[in-house]
């Protein structure tokens, strides 16, 4: 597949952390990894990383995705678990068929109890995965989350996708020069307590407030849940709620797929500005038929590579998740953890009839 030019691998810049939310749930015991382990629950509190330790062999690592049906979360973690068999790991993806908030509970329990090296999750709820996740890194295993952080002491990492700050500002950027900066504009998200939804929402609801904005009036939340159907029917009722809609952003990918199919056969075609986040492959026809002008997104498979590097490099004792640590992600080159163990994998890209076919995933 045709990746982004090699600038954005390089060394990701410290940004500010996504959430800092620190509510524990009580969890399940399970099989421990080491009797002796000591609370590793948050970057860099007791282990010392040593940054020319090579990278363990048969490394275990599990994959736990909103949802196990979510097209691009597959494609995030097929990626990551490919990764791993560079370095002699293994990998898998397990997890729940909704996203619901505490659906990947009972996973994560299974999961110590399978004594894996490393969990990736993109958490459904920041705080609901907690209770189970610091008992996996008291018994050693290590905790990155990805795509959608957990709260910031129940992980060791979060690989982010880009800037959330930038994603959601650039998003009410691109709509708001679409639409002449003038109209009623609704939001279409996947679940109400996913950490990277909410967080680029508040970033869009800032970047309202410019006085070059003050036409343009965010009417509607709504709400898809990540699924297909639901995403679908969301946007019709927000069409007939506000038959006067002129944009609508949708920063998931089930969910601009949705109500990109909903408005390529409907008499708002061409008239409703879908912009947001989606993959070229699912968004490809949209943007051919004339639905959808623009959209964003970064890699998804660089995504799943890099957090697969990440848990290696805990696991592996070369990074503990403090800010300023370094590690080396394969192909992507050397990263840079930041604030709150955070790590950027670059910049968004923006697909459009003049690119759309370079891309494939």
């Amino acid at each position: 597949m045709t990746t982004r030019p090699a600038a954005r691998r390089r060394t990701a810049a410290a940004l500010a952390g996504v959430c800092a939310l620190a509510l524990a749930l009580t969890a399940c015991s399970g099989t421990t990894k080491d009797s002796t382990a000591k609370d590793t629950s948050n970057a860099g509190d007791a282990a010392k990383a040593d940054p020319d330790a090579p990278l363990k062999k048969g490394l275990k690592l599990a994959f736990l995705p909103k949802q196990i049906n979510n097209p691009y979360e597959k494609i995030v973690d097929e990626a990551g678990i490919a990764a791993a068999k560079e370095y002699g790991g293994t990998g898998k993806e397990v997890g729940p068929s909704d996203a619901n908030a505490s659906s990947q509970v009972s996973y994560i329990n299974t999961l110590i109890q399978q004594r894996q090296d490393a969990i990736l999750i993109a958490a459904n709820d920041p705080n609901a995965v907690c209770g189970p996740l610091k008992q996996a890194m008291k018994k050693d295993i290590k905790v990155v989350a990805y795509d959608s952080d957990t709260a910031k002491d129940c992980r060791q990492v979060f690989i982010n996708q880009a800037s959330s700050e930038e994603i959601g500002r650039s998003l009410v950027q691109h709509l708001g020069e679409q639409i002449g900066y003038e109209g009623k504009i609704a939001i279409l998200s996947a679940t109400q307590n996913a950490t990277n939804q909410n967080t680029w929402i508040e970033f869009m609801k800032e970047e309202l407030k410019q006085p070059k904005y003050k036409n343009m009036r965010l009417v509607k939340v709504a709400y898809g849940d990540d699924a297909d159907q639901k995403s679908f029917q969301q946007t019709q009722g927000l069409l007939q709620a506000y038959p006067d809609l002129k944009g609508i952003i949708s920063p998931t990918t089930v969910g601009i797929a949705a109500a990109a199919r909903y408005l390529s056969d409907s008499s708002y075609k061409g008239k409703v500005v879908l912009n947001g986040l989606g993959t070229p492959n699912q968004m490809r026809k949209y943007v051919k038929d004339g639905t959808v002008e623009q959209f964003s997104l970064w890699n998804p498979e660089e995504l799943g590579y890099l957090g697969s590097y990440a848990a290696a490099a805990l696991a592996s004792g070369q990074i503990t998740g403090a800010e300023g640590e370094k590690f080396t992600a394969g192909k992507l080159g050397e990263y840079t953890i930041g604030k709150d163990g955070e790590v950027i994998l670059g910049e968004p890209t923006v697909f459009d009839k003049k690119n759309i076919d370079t891309f494939d995933f």
